[in-house]
């Protein structure tokens, strides 16, 4: 079942903890890292004191929420961006790896929660939804020729059919190819076992479950104004409630900032000498989405495309089935926008705002060196109704104007760091700041962000909690959750196996029941043949 977003019924949702109390954690922004970070606190350590405070009147009502993002259970299994061509002409599958298994530390995170009863139905956050790379034009068929037979070198990924034949990618994903140009060369990958994720979903029923704990507090409306440290090494916090106007302070052992693009401004707040380094840049995204019935019913997958030149990777464009408030709809995206708001529902003044005398050069190096991003941006924003259906046309041929209509995403910050060899560089990925005493943590950066959330969250605790994520006790109750933790299930088909087959059952996604190394086989067999009919 799922379960109703959680909005201001008093100026706290539970009034558990005394108002005199020191917390254990104070989470900051209620989305799905805060949630996931939360839990996974309550689960090895129960009677740690937990307060989660948000800015909004609701919880996931940004980054986290289903409609600001792609919902893509992110596993590498489509995304190009992720499996580079190195200069010698090989794909570098590595990080393609390493995002696959953090996305199985999320499943088998999830799976074990369900079992519990701390999420509901599965298929209220969570569906089975296949995942493709589609490409045309002789160079990209071949590079994905050579991304296919680079990842099959991996049991993460032998599930995954590669087809030059029209006929076959037209069985796999219809209205990709209805309309398209006869003899034109085209290929795709198919990964039928991909997911599509409502992480808005998903953090609400976290939040819901860890409410019901006596040790722990979310309170909505609350701004943070300062942090500052105390002489007893605490960190007091000034918060202002939005709704009626009032003040109040609190002290926390440790703080972890999950604020979404707010994140940097607030770790820019605690005065830490890591927060220097760091600026960020705003991007924001837009959809074009139909509900229409029958283009969505030609049309059960996600299927990636190659970027742009200079295009971030949260702008990889992508015809995606997504389940969002219990109806299946197709987007197409994402289109980059650009506003100096670091949050969706934020001020035009927050990239200003967080410019500083340490940062200020390092944004400008970003800049020059990165013409081909500030092209790509300037294009997109200057992007007329009539360039957007061109757009999909690309991707859905026979595309009507009048059957889709415009929707607004989430905002993203690319991250920024000041290198101290290389001046300012521009971090494409989720980077994790943590102070030298480990009480101030903060997740910044976007894709894959959601997805790794489990993983991400246990670096966290790692880097904060460090000798108690080395005792016997956390590392039994994580193990619990996470019964692979810590194993490369990249070098273990057994174990990648039994992850994949005890979480699809778990969590109700299709995947055969028999051993991965022969149910995988006749897929990879089929993999490069044209083929006639689709693996099954």
């Amino acid at each position: 079942m799922s379960t109703s977003p959680l909005h201001l019924a008093n100026d706290t949702m539970t009034a558990n903890l005394p108002e005199s109390s020191v917390l254990d954690m104070l989470l900051i922004g209620a989305g799905i890292m805060s949630a996931t970070l939360g839990t996974l606190l309550q689960e090895v350590e129960p009677t740690t004191r937990i307060e989660m405070v948000e800015r909004l009147s609701g919880v996931a009502e940004e980054s986290s929420n289903g409609w600001n993002n792609a919902g893509t259970g992110h596993s590498a299994l489509a995304e190009l961006n992720y499996t580079p061509q190195r200069a010698d002409g090989s794909i570098d599958i590595s990080k393609a790896i390493s995002i696959n298994e953090a996305f199985m530390v999320s499943r088998q995170f999830w799976a074990s929660l369900v079992e519990q009863g701390r999420l509901g139905e599965p298929r209220s956050f969570i569906n089975t939804t296949p995942h493709m790379s589609f490409v045309w034009g002789d160079d990209n068929v071949n590079f994905l020729r050579k991304r296919a037979e680079s990842l099959h070198q991996s049991c993460l990924f032998k599930g995954m059919a590669f087809s030059d034949d029209a006929e076959t990618i037209r069985q796999w994903a219809p209205l990709i190819m209805k309309g398209r140009r006869a003899g034109e060369k085209v290929a795709a990958t198919h990964s039928p076992f991909g997911t599509d994720v409502n992480f808005g979903e998903l953090t609400n029923q976290l939040i819901n479950s860890l409410s019901k704990h006596e040790n722990f507090q979310l309170s909505l409306q609350q701004e943070v104004r300062t942090i500052s440290r105390l002489s007893n090494g605490l960190w007091q916090v000034t918060l202002h409630n939005l709704k009626n106007n009032s003040s109040r302070t609190l002290t926390a052992k440790h703080i972890f900032i999950g604020a979404g693009g707010g994140a940097l401004p607030l770790l820019q707040k605690t005065g830490i000498e890591e927060a220097k380094k760091f600026a960020g840049f705003p991007v924001g995204g837009s959809f074009l989405v139909t509900e229409k019935e029958e283009l969505v019913h030609q049309h059960l997958a996600k299927v990636y495309g190659k970027a742009s030149v200079g295009a971030p990777p949260m702008s990889v464009p992508h015809v995606d089935t997504r389940v969002l408030d219990g109806k299946q709809v197709l987007l197409f995206g994402p289109f980059a926008t650009f506003s100096t708001k670091f949050l969706k529902q934020g001020s035009l003044f927050d990239m200003f705002g967080s410019m500083t005398p340490n940062n200020l050069l390092p944004m400008m190096q970003v800049g020059a060196r990165n013409f081909g991003l500030v092209k790509y941006l300037i294009g997109q924003v200057l992007l007329s109704d009539k360039d957007r259906l061109a757009a999909l046309r690309e991707y859905v041929p026979d595309a009507k104007a009048e059957d889709w209509r415009l929707v607004v995403a989430g905002q993203r910050v690319q991250v920024i760091e000041n290198d101290s060899q290389k001046g300012g560089t521009l971090k494409l990925g989720t980077e994790i700041i943590t102070s030298q005493d480990g009480t101030i943590s903060a997740l910044l950066g976007a894709s894959p962000g959601a997805s790794t959330a489990a993983q991400a969250m246990l670096e966290v605790m790692n880097r904060v909690f460090k000798d108690k994520m080395a005792s016997e006790s956390w590392q039994q109750k994580i193990k619990q959750l996470i019964p692979y933790w810590q194993t490369s299930l990249n070098d273990n088909e057994q174990a990648a196996e039994q992850v994949l087959k005890h979480t699809s059952q778990v969590l109700a996604l299709d995947y055969p029941s028999t051993d991965i190394g022969q149910s995988m086989e006749g897929l990879t067999s089929l993999s490069f043949a044209k083929a006639e009919t689709i693996p099954s």
